[in-house]
């Protein structure tokens, strides 16, 4: 998948700096992000991470560096739910909005699931900010749904159905 300034694939072997770097070691992700924090590139396994279908890499397109990820889970039926992080150093430049709108429409338009699902812990507006700007729409409130660094959290769905995103991106 392609952006203007972005590439979307599946992660490599070679990736592993970068994702060490944005993902498993930023601490600021990992406070709205869920990954486990690994304080040392020599103790990140990050063979489990590589070449899978269910994670995609964010990359600039004009070097290749891997920025973020968007994740994909929680397949049922028809509907899954969507997952993304940014490395702290890229937030506020509208790659998020620009990676997840082209893995949506992807994924509708492959005719892949009729619903899109994500969620957001409470005081993640950032997140809430991209999902509202992909017209995606207020779904339910999980209270408690997990642990997660020491705090019981709150989830906020929001979701976008097949119809509702063509309708949208005519």
């Amino acid at each position: 998948m392609e952006t203007k300034r972005l590439l979307i694939n599946k992660t490599k072997i070679t990736d592993k700096e970068d994702y060490f770097k944005n993902i498993s070691h930023d601490k600021k992700v990992l406070e709205t992000f869920i990954c486990t924090y690994v304080e040392s590139i020599d103790d990140f396994d990050f063979s489990k991470y590589i070449n899978r279908d269910d994670i995609f890499a964010i990359r600039l397109k004009d070097t290749g560096k891997l920025i973020g990820i968007i994740t994909k889970f929680d397949n049922k039926d028809d509907s899954i739910e969507i997952g993304y992080g940014i490395g702290s150093e890229y937030w506020n430049n509208g790659y998020v909005t620009e990676a997840v709108e082209c893995y949506i429409d992807k994924v509708f338009k492959n005719n892949e699931y009729n619903t899109i699902y994500a969620s957001f812990f409470t005081n993640n507006l950032a997140s809430k900010r991209v999902m509202e700007k992909l017209g995606m729409k207020y779904s339910h409130t999980n209270l408690e749904e997990l642990e997660y660094l020491g705090v019981k959290r709150d989830l906020i769905y929001y979701k976008i159905s097949k119809n509702e995103w063509l309708n949208i991106n005519k």
